[in-house]
Order: structure tokens, then sequence, then C-alpha cells
């Protein structure tokens, strides 16, 4: 794979970590669905977690966010490692 491309990917991975953090954070904070950022911050998140957070919910803790962020540290160390 060519170094640039990596590198970018690299750095997209660490914006949706940082998204999916701040989602975390806002879940603890705001409990207002219709607030107009956890409407953005969902929609950007929606796709990676929704899938795992069907299985990964058990009582009223989510774990889809822990995975994600598990999941992209590797995909990130992965491209980083191919430099």
């Amino acid at each position: 794979m060519n170094p640039q491309v990596a590198l970018m990917l690299a750095h997209f991975l660490q914006l949706v970590s940082a998204v999916v953090f701040v989602r975390v954070i806002l879940s603890w904070v705001v409990r207002d669905p219709a607030n107009p950022i956890v409407r953005i911050v969902s929609t950007l998140t929606d796709p990676w977690m929704r899938p795992l957070s069907r299985h990964l919910t058990f009582g009223g803790l989510d774990l889809s966010p822990l995975v994600v962020l598990l999941l992209i540290g590797m995909l990130r160390r992965g491209l980083l490692a191919s430099l």
C-alpha cells in the first residue's frame, strides 16, 4: 500500500476514534437525543457502532464503543506498521 494512503487512513481512523470518544462523553453528560451536537455525533458514529451495539449491550451497559475503539486501534497499528 502506498505510504501516503496508509497515513491518510490512519489519520481518518484517529478522527473516528475521537468522535467515538466524544459520543461516550456526551452519553454521560447530555441526555437529550434531539440536541444538535448529539445528533451529529450519533450520525457519524452509528455506522461503526450500531451493528455491534445489538450484540454487546448488557442491561444498560453498551460495550460497543470499547470494541470499536479497540478495533480501530488495531487497524491503525497495522497501517502504521506497514510504513
